[in-house]
């Protein structure tokens, strides 16, 4: 079985407070409403683009800012999850979800590994590492349009065609963000070793594939291995048996 790898991207409502000066450090006064979850796209690697939203749940029209049934799915969604991939995700969306958590008294879901593409952009020399730029820039085009902070505050207030657009926004991110992951792919050196994950060590490490082509030899301080490139995604790798030279210094 290989890994459940699911792409993923979090939409969520900005704190409320208040302030004397939107120039100065320190100028936050008050806080009135800590932020909380809007929605949640995901897309398990080849399957369709799934969501979830506020006004998905029960007692959504009670309470429009309380996300305890959406974070209990979203927690389910990490729970199931083998490796979670999101653009920012490492920095933004995991801490985000994770203050959810903690929030409803949630515990920790079960162990997982991450992939973040905007760690993966950053060895490139790429002039902007925003998913909409990187999506252009590759050839599937950006993130969807919106009215900016309007959507947000329409949802907040329960505008049930701002959260249509505001589901699609998601959405789109997710597909885009699966594009570029399976760009970038071979790429990626610490990627989450997904033969080992499988069982089956003899296999493409990224993306699990067995269809390895040998491509010459590489040079360790002890030795030499055999090297490899998968044929479908195009990752370099060796293999595990190590030939030692005694000739060489």
């Amino acid at each position: 079985m290989k890994p459940k790898i699911i792409c993923w991207d979090i939409e969520n409502a900005p704190a409320k407070g208040y302030f004397f000066d939107l120039w100065k450090e320190g100028n936050i006064v008050g806080i009135e409403e800590q932020g909380f979850l809007l929605c949640v796209s995901y897309k398990e690697l080849g399957k369709k683009v799934q969501s979830f939203a506020l006004p998905d749940f029960k007692g959504y029209h009670k309470d429009k800012h309380n996300d305890y049934e959406l974070t209990k799915r979203l927690w389910q969604l990490f729970d199931e999850a083998d490796i979670l991939v999101a653009h920012n995700g490492d920095s933004f969306d995991i801490k985000k979800a994770q203050a959810r958590f903690a929030y409803w008294k949630l515990p920790p879901p079960s162990p997982y590994k991450t992939v973040d593409t905007l760690k993966v952009a950053k060895n490139f020399g790429f002039i902007s590492r925003k998913l909409h730029d990187l999506g252009k820039h590759l050839g599937y085009g950006g993130k969807r349009t919106h009215t900016g902070w309007d959507m947000w505050k329409k949802c907040m207030d329960g505008d049930i065609k701002a959260w249509r657009n505001m589901i699609e926004y998601n959405k789109r991110d997710v597909v885009l963000l699966e594009k570029i992951y399976l760009h970038f792919l071979p790429y990626i050196k610490n990627h989450p070793n997904v033969s080992v994950m499988m069982g089956l060590p003899d296999r493409c490490p990224n993306c699990g594939s067995h269809d390895l082509m040998k491509q010459g030899t590489d040079y360790t301080q002890t030795g030499r291995v055999q090297q490899y490139q998968c044929q479908k995604c195009k990752k370099w790798c060796r293999g595990r048996i190590l030939e030692k030279v005694t000739n060489i210094r």
